[in-house]
């Protein structure tokens, strides 16, 4: 992996103590987490860094691997409504975004929300749903709003999706389209514990027992604050022509059937503003986008010969690889 130093520090407008007091609310909000998912501090800090950068999260892993317990316990640090969606192959669009009930006292249809309008949704297992259920998301994903009956309605502030989908190996499952994919500005996978984390756990208490335990640590102010000082963190130019040419490298490399999208390469920089964040620093450096990009990238990037995007870890890891920091 190619790295070097950053370029030299620029000061943005948060001053430092901000800074400090953002992280180490961090920090307690990572402890927090660990303390029922055992052993995966990077897929934590990845899961807030994507919060932090204002995205959507996927997890991706087999049945059985934390994905539902990790959702579950972001939404309890985090302090905010929730709501969980079991998505299943009969699942209809209404279901999810609510749908007009005739009201007999009024003699008028009235639109009862769905339990889309929440500030946390986990969308548990999304790919076990039909095509047609996934879609109601797209919307309020990208633009944090529903519309339906010819009126447009908010969502809260924030909306978090976060999403748990099982491998297309499985059974029953539905891949999610390209356009769905790449609303979710991360997907991670969570893997086996290692041998110590899975005696904790097998010699501790069920973990959803933990999750009710945990206090909330981030409330709507902190959070915005932290996502504000995100937005601040200063990216140099040498780093912009470091993401371009990592851009164009899957855009005209024989290895990829696609390269990344514009929206992907604006992924890569806020990913990496809030990493840098999260390292305590106000600017970014090669190393953020490296710790980001497959998070970031692996679920929008297909091989020439496999278009399934079960290539997309090596893929990514190729991508660092082949090009170099320095032009």
């Amino acid at each position: 992996m190619h790295k070097t130093r950053g370029q030299t520090a620029q000061p943005v407008p948060d001053t430092a103590s901000a800074r400090a007091l953002s992280r180490g609310v961090i920090e307690q909000t990572c402890d927090s987490i660990e303390r029922v998912v055992l052993g995966k501090r990077g897929q934590i800090r990845l899961a807030l860094a994507c919060l932090f950068a204002g995205g959507h999260l996927l997890i991706e892993d087999l049945p059985g691997m934390g994905k539902t317990t990790l959702a579950r316990t972001l939404a309890a640090v985090l302090g905010f409504s929730f709501t969980r969606i079991q998505f299943t192959s009969d699942l209809l669009p209404a279901d999810i975004l609510g749908a007009a009930i005739f009201n007999s006292a009024t003699r008028s249809f009235e639109f009862q929300p769905g339990p889309v309008f929440t500030q946390v949704l986990l969308a548990d297992e999304i790919n076990r749903a039909t095509p047609k259920a996934q879609s109601a998301l797209l919307e309020a994903m990208e633009e944090g709003q529903v519309s339906t009956d010819g009126a447009t309605l908010a969502l809260p502030e924030p909306f978090f999706v976060i999403a748990t989908q099982n491998p297309l190996s499985q059974t029953g499952t539905f891949a999610l389209p390209e356009s769905q994919l790449d609303r979710f500005l991360m997907r991670i996978e969570l893997g086996y514990p290692d041998h110590a984390a899975e005696r904790r756990m097998l010699a501790g208490q069920d973990p959803r027992r933990q999750i009710e335990q945990l206090q909330a640590v981030l409330d709507l102010a902190a959070l915005q604050g932290i996502q504000r000082q995100v937005e601040q963190i200063f990216v140099s130019e040498q780093l912009l022509d470091y993401l371009q040419r990592l851009l164009d490298f899957s855009r005209q490399s024989s290895e990829f059937s696609c390269g990344l999208s514009p929206r992907g390469g604006l992924a890569l920089k806020r990913a990496a503003q809030a990493w840098a964040l999260m390292e305590g620093r106000d600017y970014v450096v090669p190393e953020d986008l490296q710790s980001v990009l497959p998070a970031v990238a692996e679920h929008r990037l297909r091989g020439s010969f496999d278009h399934s995007g079960h290539r997309g870890t090596s893929l990514a890891r190729r991508l660092v690889d082949a090009v170099d920091v320095t032009a």
